[in-house]
This record gives structure tokens, sequence and C-alpha cells, in this order.
């Protein structure tokens, strides 16, 4: 989630997350088709178009004036800011050989300072870090608004690195070689125009790169279709294609593997947002590799790896989907499949992530939504074929632990090789880090821990079922404020997501503590179906044809409230963003006497033509081909836009977006708004003119935004 959880789903593509479009206006194609006539507010997807961005500035002036009036509004965003630019964050670091990096975000640097320092400095309680660039300088010597986009370092000198910047947070980023020794650009390096670009590392002087070259090299979904191996002063144009994906997938993307010994490249087509397919280049040519569609191949040394999402019968055995299983890569691609299975999932147990260090592959299991963590290594006699061991890694309950390998596999030394970071969080705990050997005593050590935001004596977590309306039990937590009104009428606020296989895990509300806790609110985190919180099947159990789950889900969470007197509906607040948006978009259309108060974030809302807007094409595998008259059947039954009618009392309602967001087009919470207010509702409406997907690109946008949210949300929930 983008505001008060970590994760959020269509935040990522697998490994296309970083792409974008060179034009926001480029990915909206055909404005007539699938268009029905009687749209008239399609005026609304020119993103820079002038009478649009009048709109929206007359939109932003009622909110802003509205919400900024509200009683504790300017000391909720001083609150939220504080938060947000605290020196006692604790830094997201990633190892690079000998240093670990960051990207820094504070009062000082708003646009971030990427920096570096050794573990040894970071294990200090104030590290003495190296600054490596600068973006707000950058920005204010360019004249232009960089945000951060990630950088792709070259092993194992780790002298080169290319980096991604992206103006005002969209995804569409220009990348531009740097030298992490003398700390500028490189004089005639590789610069890739704004597009929504993946690139890959062959060599020193020599990348694999996937961008728009053109009419034709992009798919549908406005990522990259054609690879090219482009070498060092050659002209782009003149850079051979070595690998080429069909329109109609999502991306194609090239991977190179530079392990000591275990040297491999080749290409993947994503075919859907699930599915994808293969290919090794071995003696030029290239052989695919033969898996099951929607399954994740890995290499790990001699080994790999495939996670299943469905069930696979091969070589006379089943697995189950959501498994992991292991093999030996030579003999994988030989064929037959022998396998050592190191996890298979039950009814409440789920595998959330995996990660390898040089003998080890660690996971987090979901057990009823609470992080469980394994360790598998091989017994003492690994050449023999030594038989694969679990064993449990201590982990705190109703807690989500996120853990990330230090291996460098490009070191053949490595002194980090069987070492991880552990980030523990819970609601109410601080987040700790920690730096965990994997061993015979599997140590671990405190490094950092986050401040307490908010005083959580007293507070206290549940987890509670309600019953869909099909009879599923869909899990929820209840976090409860220190003295809870005992006669119904508590401000709650309820979040979900409900899709792409995503869960949601417990983690530390800094912000929602200080702004909605602390002040008496309660908060309701709800693991409906859609989402990965009991694997593949509970994801695709509310998929298509059978999205309207999701949204039964989580109107049975919301009743369940309201039947324990938890809250009434005049105190019941709903908040989504992303996918996340259409689940409360549709809730609200749909149960709009369940509710007061609704916060609808960079939202899809207009299914007739999500798939035209942008990446949306990607989406289909979720939500089904609006153009396909049996498949827009049952879209249409729920699709907001769509369904929003006249002299139907709703909820009130906010809609937040990005002007520059180019994944969902913030054409979706614009033209709901302006249906709503001709239909004669009164729904808010704020956009931010930066920071694509995450609707803010500095800490001080970010709180401006969570700040109006927070204070519409008390003004309407808060008992009278």
């Amino acid at each position: 989630m983008k505001r008060l959880h970590r994760r959020h789903a269509l935040t990522l593509l697998g490994a296309f997350a970083a792409s974008g479009t060179p034009s926001l206006h480029a990915m909206t194609r055909d404005p007539s088709s699938a268009t029905p006539p009687d749209d008239l507010f399609l005026w609304l997807e020119e993103v820079q178009g002038e009478r649009a961005l009048a709109w929206v500035r007359e939109r932003n002036a009622i909110t802003e004036r509205e919400l900024q009036a509200v009683s504790g509004h300017a000391g909720r965003e001083r609150a939220i800011l504080e938060v947000l630019d605290s020196q006692a964050r604790i830094p997201a670091v990633q190892r690079v050989g000998p240093w670990l990096y960051n990207l820094w975000q504070d009062a000082a640097n708003p646009r971030g300072l990427w920096r570096r320092a050794t573990l040894a400095e970071f294990r200090k309680p104030a590290p003495a870090w190296e600054a490596v660039l600068d973006l707000d300088a950058l920005g204010r010597a360019e004249g232009e608004n960089w945000t951060w986009g990630g950088a792709t370092l070259l092993g194992p000198a780790y002298r080169r690195a290319l980096l991604s910047l992206s103006r005002g947070g969209a995804d569409a980023r220009v990348v531009r070689e740097f030298d992490l020794a003398d700390k500028r650009f490189v004089d005639d390096g590789f610069v890739v125009p704004e597009a929504k670009s993946s690139i890959e590392w062959i060599d020193e002087d020599s990348v694999y790169l996937g961008s728009d070259f053109g009419p034709g090299s992009l798919t549908d979904s406005g990522y990259p279709r054609v690879i090219r191996r482009w070498r060092r002063g050659q002209p782009l144009g003149e850079a051979p294609v070595a690998f080429e994906g069909e329109a109609g997938d999502v991306a194609a993307q090239a991977f190179v593997d530079r392990t000591p010994g275990f040297e491999r490249s080749g290409f993947v087509r994503a075919t859907s947002f699930y599915e994808s397919r293969l290919w090794l280049l071995q003696d030029g040519r290239l052989v695919e590799v033969d898996k099951p569609p929607d399954a994740t191949l890995s290499f790990w040394r001699e080994q790999l790896l495939l996670q299943l999402r469905s069930d696979w019968t091969v070589a006379g055995r089943h697995w189950r989907g959501g498994s992991l299983l292991l093999a030996d890569a030579a003999a994988y691609l030989r064929g037959p499949r022998e396998f050592v299975a190191l996890f298979e999932p039950t009814a409440t147990r789920s595998l959330e992530r995996f990660a390898t260090t040089r003998t080890q592959v660690v996971l987090e299991v979901l057990d009823t939504v609470s992080s469980r963590l394994e360790a598998w290594r091989q017994g003492p006699d690994a050449r023999a074929g030594g038989r694969w061991q679990r064993r449990e890694l201590p982990a705190p309950p109703l807690a989500s632990t996120a853990f990330a390998a230090l291996h460098d596999p490009l070191l053949p030394e490595d002194p980090l090789a069987e070492h991880l970071w552990l980030r523990t969080s819970s609601f109410l705990s601080p987040d700790t880090l920690s730096l965990a050997k994997l061993d015979d005593g599997d140590r671990s050590e405190p490094v950092k821990a986050l401040p307490a935001f908010f005083d959580a004596a007293g507070m206290r977590v549940e987890q509670r079922f309600a019953r869909s309306r099909d009879g599923t039990r869909v899990p929820y937590f209840v976090v409860w404020p220190k003295t809870p009104r005992n006669d119904g009428r508590n401000p709650t606020l309820l979040y979900g997501y409900g899709g792409f296989e995503v869960s949601l895990a417990p983690a530390y509300l800094a912000i929602a503590g200080r702004t909605w806790l602390a002040q008496g609110g309660v908060y309701v985190l709800a693991n409906i179906r859609g989402g990965g919180e009991f694997g593949p099947a509970w994801h695709q159990a509310a998929i298509l044809e059978h999205k309207q789950r999701s949204y039964d889900d989580f109107a049975a969470v919301a009743e369940d409230l309201l039947a324990r007197g938890i809250t009434q509906p005049q105190h019941l607040g709903i908040q989504g963003g992303s996918n996340g948006g259409l689940l409360v978009g549709t809730v609200m259309v749909q149960r709009p006497e369940l509710f007061r108060a609704v916060v609808c974030q960079v939202p899809l809302l207009d299914m007739r033509r999500y798939h035209r807007l942008l990446a949306g094409a990607s989406w289909m595998a979720e939500y089904g081909d609006p153009d396909d008259p049996a498949q827009w059947a049952w879209i249409a039954r729920y699709s907001p836009y769509q369904n929003v009618k006249a002299g139907k009392p709703m909820p009130a309602v906010l809609f937040t977006t990005s002007t520059r967001d180019d994944r969902v087009h913030p054409g979706h919470a614009r033209k709901m708004a302006a249906r709503m207010l001709a239909l004669g509702h009164a729904p808010l409406y704020w956009e931010n003119v930066e920071g694509g997907h995450d609707g803010a690109a500095d800490n001080a946008q970010r709180a401006r935004m969570r700040a109006l949210e927070s204070s519409f949300l008390w003004r309407e929930l808060a008992p009278r």
C-alpha cells in the first residue's frame, strides 16, 4: 500500500516495475473506440489539456479550502512531516560490493541524496555517509524536477552504474551512465531518452536495452517489446535486435547472470501479467526453457527454483499451486524432472517470498497472515546429493518480517555470504533492523530501530474473521486505540486492496498511529480475496468473472464491524489506492449504506476504457477484456464509473491522484469526480502535479496529501 502499508500491487509488474512511457498522451489509444456515446468527460483524459488542467485547479482549490479549514489540519500535516523527515528513520540499504547504498529524503534533500557507507560505518548510531549524488542539486543545475528511479551497478568492480532519473516521479525515466569513483556522469556514456526502459549490463562496454525505439517497439501495454544489444559509442539505431516479443505481450526483457562459473543470459516474454516464457542464450542460439506458463523460474548457481501458481503434474508427480520447488539446473534443462519441495501450501500457510544466500534458501511463510521464517540448506555431503534440511528461524506473532540477502555472488570470497537483513514490523511496535548470520546458531544482531512515533501503551491488536456472501471466512485485523468508545460510535477506518496476489500484512502505523489511533480512531486491515494472503488460490478466487468476490469480502468485513458494535455506518470510512481505489470505488457505489466516508487514491474507475489508458492493457489477466462482450458483461456489473447514479445517497468521497501518474491514468479519478458532480453528488477531488503512481514526489508533498486525507476522514467520521 502506498499510504499506510509498504506493499502495493500495481506498483509492481515483476521485472518491469521500473518502466514508463515517454508521453502520457501516447498511451491513450483510439479515444473513440469502446467509448459510450454518453461519456461526456472524455476530455478529462487529456492529461495536460488546458481545459482539463483548469478543471483540476478549480477542484483542488475547493478541496484545499474545505479541508485545510478542518480543526487540527495544520497540526496533522506537521505531525506527518515529522515522521517522514525524521532523522531516526531506518535507512533502506542495498549492499553492492563493499558498500551499502541508500537514497535519503528529508527537509534538506527533499528529492533525495544518494549516498553510501560501509557496513562497519552503518552499524554506528550516527553513520558518516558519503554523498554520491545530490538529486536536488542536480535538478537545480539542469532545470529539471528529477526524482530517483533506481540504479543498476556493474560488478565486481562496481565503478559504473546506470542511473534512472524520473521527471516528477513518473514511471518514464531517463537512463544515464555514472562513474561511482569520480561521482559524475560519464562523458559520452550510455544515455537513454525518457521512456519505459529496461536495461541490463552485459559487460563494461555493452548493454541489453528495451525501450521506445519508435513505432512498433512497444507492446500494447506500453512496455518494451524489442530488446537491442547496444555497444558503447554505437548509434542506438544501429544496435542489432537481440530479441522481440509480441505486441499483445506485457513486456520483453533481458537478464544476465554473471555469477562466476554459472554465467547465463537470456530473455523473458511476459505474455500476460501472470504468465511468461523464458529463453536461454546458448552458443549463440536461443533455447526456450520448458516451464508452466504461470510459474516463476530463477537460477541460483547450479540450481534453479520454480515457484508455481497453478497445480502441475510432471514425471508422474503432482505439485500444488503455491509450491516452491528446487532442482539441479542442468538436469532440469535435460529432463525428466526431479525436485525437492522447499514449500507446499496448506489451507492456512502460503509462501510470501524467498531469498538465497550463498548456500541457503530463506522463506517467509504467511501462517494466517502472520510471518514465519524458514531456512533450507543441503546436508554435509552436498556433492553426493545430501538431503535438503529445513529449520525455523525466530519470528514474532502478528507481525511481518521482511528480509534481504547480503550475499554478492560476483565476489568469490564474500564475508557476508550467509547474512541476511531482517526487518520486523507490527502495527504498534516500531520496526527493528537486525543483521542475521545463518549458521548453526542462527545469530542475529540488532543494528537499527525506529523510535516510537506515537504512544501505543494501552492499544491492542486483534485478528478476527468475517463471513462473506458465499460463506468464505475472511480475516481482518482490528487495531484499537487506548480508550475506545463502548457505544458503537468509534471512528473507524477500513483499508483494503484485494488484487494481484499482494498480501497486506502487519506494518508499523507510524503516521496513522499519530493521526488516527492516538486521536481515538480504530484502524482495520482487511485480507480479502484477490490478495495473496493464502497463496495463489486466494488470489485466483477473485479475478476475472469472480472479481465481485473481492467487493463482497470487503463489504462483509464492514458488516462484521457493524454487527459487533465496533462502529456504526456514520462513523465508518474506507480507504484504498490503485486496485484498492477500484475496490473502495466499487463498494461505495454498491453498498453506500455501509459507509460515511471514502478515500479513493490513484484509482481505476472507468473499467470500460482502463485497458486503453497507459499500462492498463497489462492488467487484463486480472480484470478481463472490456472489448469482449462476454467479459464486459461481468465487468459492467461493478465498474464504478458506469454504475454511479443520480438520486441515490452516497458517502462523502475524496479522490486523490497525480498528473504525473503514467501507470494508472489520472483520467479515472477526474472523470469519476466530474460524473458524480454532474449527477448531483458532492465529491472532493485533489490532484498533485507530481509524484507518479505514488501520488507525491517528496516528503512535503506526501505530508500535504496525507493531511488532506486525514482531515477529510476526521471531518466526516468523528462523533458529533
